[in-house]
C-alpha cells in the first residue's frame, strides 16, 4: 500500500515538473496599446496579429503610419492578420489564407524565454513579394525553430504595391518630406514597437537584426542606408537583396528605385486613369477599386521611392560618403535564382537585341561574359543576367563596400544546394525554408542533406544575430569578406568557403552601374 502511494506521488511530481516550463513561460505581455495574451506549443509561446500602429484607413491612407489604438482588457493573440491589400494570387500560390485588407500593421512573436529579463537576441523577418504582394502567413515563416534556437522571433507586416508606395506630388506636398515610402515607414514602426516592446517577451531590444528574402531583402538594403532607422537594429541579413544601383529616371535597365519626379508622375497617372483627380478623391475609392487598377502583375509599377528622407538617395553614394548604419552584414544569393523571372524561352538573336537595346556602350561588354551562340545558351545566360542585375551585383558591392568603408564585417554566402526539382541550381527563395527549419511542405525538400543544410544554416544565421559572427565551434569556418580575400560561404550538400563565383559577369556589370552612375551624377 505505502509503495503504491509512494509511486502515486512521484507520478503527480513527474507530471507538474513536466508541466512546469509551460507554466513558466511568457504567455502574457503589456505592450503599446494593451495587454496580450499568446499561445504556447512547442516550448514555444507564439503572439500573432499584435497592432504596432493605426489602421491606414480613411484619412490614414498614404500617410506614415500613426500610433496603435488602445484596446480594453486582453487581446488575445492567437491568429494572424490578414495580408496587406493585394492580389491574392501570391497567398493562394505560397498556401497561405486569401484574406486581405488595409487594416493590416500587424506583426508576430515567437519567444522560448521563461521570463522577461532574458536579453536574447532578436530577429525580425521582413517579407518578400516584389513590393506589391508578400505577407507573415506564409508557412515556412513561422518561426518556432528559431525560436526553439534561443532568439525572439518577430515577423513583420507592411504595405505594399500602391498602398505602399505610391508617389504623388499632393503627398508630397502634405508631408514635406516626399512620398512613396510607407511600406518601408511601417517596417521602421515596427522596429519601434520592437525597441520598445521586446522585453517584454524576453528579447534585448540592444540585439536586433533584420532579415529578409528578395524584396525583404532589399528593403533590409535600403533599411540600412535609411537615417530614419538609425538605432533600430544591430545587424542586417539579407537573402537575395540589395539596392545599389542608381536611381530610375527613364526605363534604364537594371535599375528599380525611382526618382521622386519619375514616380510622382506615374503615381498621378495611375490615378487618373482610376479617375481619382487628386489626393482627396483618391481617399474616397474604396481598396478594391484601387487594386483592381493596378495592371495584371504589376511587377515593378511600384517600389520604395528616392524621396530625399527616408531614401535620401543613391546607396552606392551614400556608403561611398560612409553616411550609412554600420552594422555587421551576412548577405548573399542563390546559384539559379533567374529561372523565377528570365523567360522561358530565349532565342539567341532575341537576346542580342534585349542586351544592345538596354545597355548601351557595355552591350559588347555584357555579350562577351554572357554566352549565347545558340538558343541554349541563351536561355541560360538570360536567367544569369537576371541574378547579376537583380541581384547578385548588388550583394557584392553591398560586401565590398562595407568592408571598405565600414567598421563592421560582411559575410557573404552563395546557395547552390540542388535538387531534383531544380537540377540546375537554386531557384529563388528556395533558402528560405532552410534558415526557418521548416523543410517538408508540399513538395518541398526534407532528406537527410535538407536537414542537414538546413541545421547548418538556421545556426549560422542564430549565431549572427547573437554576436554579428556566424562562426561557433563544430561549423565549418565561414570566413568574413574582403576586398582582398573576397571568399563566400558555398552552401550546398558539402559546404565550404570558397572564392566568389561568376566574377567575370559581376564586373562585366559593374562596368555597366558605374557608366549608369556617371550619367545620374551629370542629370
Amino acid at each position: 500500500m505505502q509503495k503504491n502511494i509512494l509511486l502515486g506521488i512521484l507520478l503527480i511530481v513527474a507530471i507538474s515538473a513536466a508541466a512546469q516550463p509551460a507554466r513558466s513561460q511568457i504567455q502574457t505581455a503589456k505592450v503599446n496599446g494593451g495587454e496580450v495574451q499568446g499561445v504556447i506549443a512547442d516550448g514555444v509561446a507564439s503572439f500573432k496579429g499584435i497592432p504596432f500602429a493605426a489602421p491606414p484607413t480613411g484619412e490614414f491612407r498614404w500617410k506614415a503610419p500613426q500610433p496603435v489604438k488602445a484596446w480594453a482588457g486582453i487581446l488575445k493573440a492567437d491568429a494572424l492578420a490578414p495580408a496587406c491589400m493585394q492580389d491574392t494570387g501570391m497567398a493562394k500560390m505560397m498556401g497561405a489564407p486569401a484574406r486581405v485588407g488595409e487594416d493590416c500593421l500587424y506583426l508576430n512573436v515567437w519567444t522560448a524565454a521563461k521570463k522577461r529579463g532574458e536579453k536574447r537576441a532578436v530577429m525580425v523577418w521582413i517579407y518578400g513579394g516584389a513590393f506589391i504582394g508578400g505577407m507573415t502567413s506564409i508557412s515556412m515563416y513561422d518561426g518556432t525553430k528559431l525560436a526553439q534556437r534561443g532568439v525572439v522571433l518577430v515577423s513583420t507586416a507592411y504595405r505594399v504595391g500602391p498602398f505602399g508606395f505610391l508617389a504623388h506630388p499632393d503627398l508630397s506636398r502634405e508631408s514635406r518630406k516626399g512620398s512613396g515610402t510607407y511600406g518601408l515607414q511601417d517596417m521602421i514602426a515596427a522596429l519601434r514597437w520592437v525597441k520598445k516592446n521586446i522585453a517584454q517577451f524576453g528579447g534585448d531590444p540592444s540585439r536586433v537584426t533584420i532579415f529578409g528574402a528578395s524584396a525583404g531583402g532589399i528593403a533590409v538594403s535600403m533599411l540600412a542606408a535609411s537615417p530614419a532607422a538609425k538605432g533600430l537594429f544591430h545587424r542586417a541579413i539579407s537573402q537575395s537583396g540589395g539596392s545599389f544601383a542608381p536611381p530610375r529616371f527613364g526605363n534604364e535597365a537594371g535599375q528599380n528605385v525611382p526618382t521622386l519626379k519619375l514616380a510622382e508622375d506615374s503615381g498621378k497617372s495611375f490615378l487618373e486613369k482610376l479617375g481619382a483627380r487628386d489626393i482627396k478623391a483618391a481617399r474616397e475609392l474604396s481598396a478594391a477599386q484601387i487594386q483592381k487598377g493596378l495592371a495584371a502583375g504589376g511587377m515593378g509599377l511600384f517600389w520604395p521611392v528616392a524621396d530625399g528622407h527616408v531614401l535620401p538617395g543613391d546607396q552606392y553614394e551614400l556608403y561611398l560618403q560612409k553616411r550609412f548604419n554600420d552594422t555587421p552584414v551576412l548577405i548573399g544569393t542563390n546559384s539559379d535564382e533567374g529561372a523565377m523571372f528570365a523567360r522561358r524561352a530565349v532565342t539567341a538573336a532575341a537576346l542580342e537585341k534585349q542586351i544592345r537595346d538596354g545597355y548601351g556602350p557595355h552591350a559588347a561588354a555584357l555579350l562577351k561574359a554572357y554566352p549565347y551562340a545558340t538558343d541554349e545558351e541563351a536561355g541560360r545566360s538570360s536567367k544569369d543576367i537576371f541574378r547579376e542585375s537583380a541581384f547578385a551585383w548588388h550583394t557584392w558591392i553591398w560586401a565590398r563596400l562595407q568592408s571598405q568603408k565600414g567598421k563592421n564585417k560582411a559575410f557573404v554566402y552563395y546557395f547552390d544546394h540542388r535538387t531534383p526539382a531544380s537540377p540546375d541550381g537554386a531557384n529563388h527563395g528556395a533558402e528560405i525554408p532552410y534558415v526557418f527549419g521548416n523543410l517538408g511542405g508540399p513538395g518541398g525538400p526534407s532528406g537527410p542533406e535538407d536537414i542537414a543544410l538546413s541545421d547548418l544554416m538556421s545556426s549560422y544565421w542564430v549565431n549572427f544575430a547573437k554576436s554579428g559572427n556566424p562562426n561557433n565551434a563544430g561549423l565549418p569556418v565561414w570566413p568574413a569578406f574582403t576586398e582582398d580575400a573576397q571568399i563566400a560561404m558555398i552552401l550546398k550538400s558539402s559546404p565550404g568557403a570558397e572564392p566568389l563565383p561568376n566574377m567575370e559577369k559581376l564586373k562585366a556589370f559593374d562596368a555597366y552601374y558605374g557608366w549608369r552612375r556617371a550619367e545620374a551624377r551629370a542629370k
